[in-house]
């Protein structure tokens, strides 16, 4: 196996970039070439198929373990690294088993990860991550946030980690960008500004919150309040109020999985202000 941030075997960082997967399995078809081809897709299929959890069955001929191949890497793909340990345990039971045989190296295999921007680098034993992958964390929420909010918290972090493990961008930003707009009326408590904050919706609560801020907080509630527009609009992200046919921006994972640290970032700044907030007011 390959050495790597063990949680991921269990949580997924994210799934494998749009291009991996073609191309690996355009290596498995030059690799096919130097043996019965319906052996080496078996053999590539099995090892995805235990890296996705999913059964195993020998295909009856040819042409079906060419499909169960394609759905195995399917399913596979939405675990970058447990995809790309899966074709490289592949190459080497092969490489031992046949050593006549040509099969691709690392450096071959860093190629496709490099143009496809995929995150990772082999260096076998290792895997290394070359970027973030790790969602930045949100503290347990403090007790001036009532039961009800715990649970929309950890609801709305779970759901929007299991987004950006299957690749849905667009569903994870809406998590936790409802989550920041959730947590912001919360400064509408008496507790906070003797309950001066009358804003119902998010940016008239920020709005307000800022113009009684000073430096630091004014600039970072003018960040968040930027942030939070630029994701709602039609010709920005387009996460909240639908994407412009025109002039709308796709949202590929690695932007959403940005915007959704961002936005983790905010709440944690939220949660920390709205405490201090309530302490100073005791």
């Amino acid at each position: 196996m390959l050495q790597f941030d063990g949680r991921w075997r269990f949580d997924s960082p994210g799934p494998i970039e749009s291009g991996v997967d073609d191309a690996f399995r355009d290596l498995i078809n030059r690799i096919a070439g130097q043996a019965p081809r319906k052996s080496i897709l078996e053999h590539f299929k099995s090892r995805f198929a235990a890296a996705a959890n999913i059964q195993y069955w020998p295909s009856s001929n040819e042409r079906f373990a060419a499909e169960d191949l394609t759905t195995a890497m399917s399913e596979a793909a939405t675990n970058a690294p447990l995809f790309i340990e899966a074709f490289w345990l592949g190459c080497e039971e092969l490489r031992l088993r046949h050593p006549e045989m040509v099969l691709p190296d690392a450096g071959r295999i860093n190629r496709i990860l490099t143009d496809t921007n995929a995150g990772y680098q082999l260096d076998p034993p290792m895997l290394v991550a070359t970027r973030v992958h790790i969602p930045i964390a949100v503290p347990t929420p403090p007790p001036s946030l009532d039961v009800q909010a715990r649970s929309l918290i950890e609801q709305a972090l779970q759901a929007s980690e299991r987004a950006l493990a299957e690749g849905n961008g667009r569903q994870a930003v809406q998590e936790v960008l409802w989550l920041l707009e959730t947590i912001s009326t919360a400064f509408r408590s008496p507790e906070v500004f003797d309950g001066t904050i009358q804003g119902r919706y998010f940016n008239k609560i920020i709005g307000e919150l800022r113009l009684r801020g000073r430096g630091h907080q004014e600039q970072i509630l003018q960040w968040m309040m930027t942030l939070h527009g630029y994701l709602s609009s039609p010709t920005g992200g387009g996460v909240r109020h639908g994407v412009d046919l025109k002039e709308g921006l796709a949202l590929g994972i690695e932007e959403a999985r940005l915007y959704c640290n961002l936005i983790r970032s905010y709440l944690t700044f939220l949660m920390a202000e709205h405490e201090r907030l309530t302490r100073r007011a005791a």
